[in-house]
C-alpha cells in the first residue's frame, strides 16, 4: 500500500463522517421525530393537568426537529468519523490481512459495538416524560462509565486475540477474545445499578419504539461511515496499476 500520513486518512475520515451524519440525519428525522412529538404530548398533557400557566419554549419544536437535528447528526458523525479514522490507521494491516475497504467494516463494526450496542442493552435510551431530573447527573454518569468499560473491554479483547493468534491461529484466538469480551461485559453489567425511571402509565410500545429508532440511526451512522471511508481510504492507500507500455520494442 502508499504510504501516506495519518493525516490525509483523519480527513477523509472527517469527510466519511459528515456523510453518515446526513444520513443518520434523515434516519433520525424519519424514524425518530414522530417518537420525540408523541413523547413530548404525553410530557405537555401531564403538566397541564397540574399548571394552569405554560411559558414559550426559547426553541420551536420545529426548529429542533429541523437545524437544530441536522446540525448535532452532522457534527456527531463529524466527530466520530475523526476518531474512527484514526483508529483505522491502527488497526490496518494488524487485525488481518484485509484491504482499506475490510478494515473500514471491521473498524465500523467494532465501533458500533464498543461504544453504542453495548451501552444501549445496559442503559437504553428514553423519550421525553421518561426518567427523573433528578437523577439527570448519576444516570448520565452511569451510561458514560459503561461507555468506557465497554471501549477498554474491547481494547482487552483485541489485545488479548492478537498475542493468542500465533499459538491457536486466527479462528480460534479471536472465538477466545470474543467469549472473553461477552464474559467480561457480563459482569460489567451485573456490577453496575440499573435503572428504570419509566413510569407505569407511560405507553411500553413508544418507549421501544424510540429505543429502536436511537440504535437504527447509530448503526445508520457506522454503516454508512464504513462504506464510504472504505472507498475514500482505498483510494489514497491502494497503489494504481502501473500503464501498459503501447509502443513496440525497436527491431
Amino acid at each position: 500500500m502508499n504510504p501516506i500520513s495519518p493525516r490525509v486518512l483523519l480527513v477523509r475520515g472527517m469527510l466519511a463522517g459528515l456523510l453518515a451524519g446526513l444520513a443518520a440525519f434523515l434516519v433520525a428525522y424519519v424514524l425518530g421525530e414522530s417518537k420525540v412529538d408523541a413523547a413530548i404530548a404525553i410530557e405537555e398533557a401531564g403538566h397541564a393537568a397540574h399548571d394552569h400557566g405554560e411559558e414559550a419554549a426559547p426553541v420551536s419544536r420545529a426548529l429542533q426537529a429541523t437545524a437544530g437535528l441536522g446540525t448535532g447528526t452532522l457534527l456527531y458523525g463529524i466527530a466520530l468519523g475523526g476518531i474512527a479514522a484514526l483508529v483505522f490507521c491502527y488497526a490496518l494491516g494488524r487485525i488481518g490481512r484485509f484491504g482499506p475497504r475490510v478494515t473500514a467494516l471491521l473498524v465500523s463494526g467494532g465501533l458500533f459495538v464498543a461504544l453504542n450496542l453495548v451501552p444501549f442493552l445496559k442503559y437504553p435510551s428514553n423519550p421525553p416524560a421518561v426518567g427523573d431530573p433528578d437523577t439527570v447527573v448519576r444516570r448520565t454518569t452511569l451510561y458514560v462509565l459503561m461507555i468506557a468499560l465497554s471501549a477498554l473491554l474491547s481494547a482487552a479483547a483485541l489485545i488479548l486475540g492478537r498475542r493468542l493468534a500465533p499459538k491457536l491461529g486466527n479462528w480460534n484466538a479471536s472465538i477466545i477474545a470474543s467469549v472473553a469480551f461477552v464474559a467480561a461485559v457480563a459482569i460489567a453489567y451485573a456490577s453496575l445499578p440499573g435503572i428504570n425511571e419509566v413510569p407505569a402509565d407511560f405507553p411500553a410500545a413508544l418507549i421501544w419504539q424510540f429505543r429502536l429508532a436511537t440504535l437504527a440511526i447509530q448503526a445508520t451512522i457506522w454503516t454508512t461511515f464504513g462504506l464510504a471511508f472504505g472507498v475514500l481510504a482505498e483510494r489514497v492507500l491502494t497503489p494504481a496499476a502501473a500503464p501498459r507500455a503501447t509502443a513496440q520494442p525497436a527491431s
